[in-house]
């Protein structure tokens, strides 16, 4: 029994992949750029884990709620500005999900 390998499927695999992950972690960073930029930076509360992951104080998420809303504040930018940005950063979170659900067809019904 004989084991052939075809390696141009394999590149276009492996190529289809890696230019897939990146355009989902760009359009994901640009999407929480945007959002920070809107004036709606996220602030996470921390949760309780093991030993070996070190969770910050409630004071500490105080402090950095307190200073995503001084920030928030500062933003130089008009209200249409930020709406635009918010949208934007919604419509690069769509495009995420969209490749990932793509991805997910094209594996199960593709195939």
């Amino acid at each position: 029994m004989t084991v052939m390998i075809n390696w141009l499927a394999f590149l276009q695999v492996f190529a289809a992949a890696l230019v897939g992950a990146a355009a989902v972690v760009t359009f994901y960073a640009f999407g929480l750029r945007l959002l920070v930029r809107s004036g709606r930076a996220p602030v996470v509360t921390p949760a309780e884990f093991t030993d070996a992951i070190t969770v910050i104080s409630e004071k500490e998420a105080r402090r950095a709620a307190k200073q995503a809303a001084k920030a928030a504040k500062k933003n130089p930018l008009t209200e249409a500005q930020k709406r635009l940005s918010l949208y934007g950063a919604y419509a690069c979170f769509a495009i995420c999900a969209a490749a990932v659900i793509a991805g997910i067809l094209i594996i199960v019904i593709g195939h």
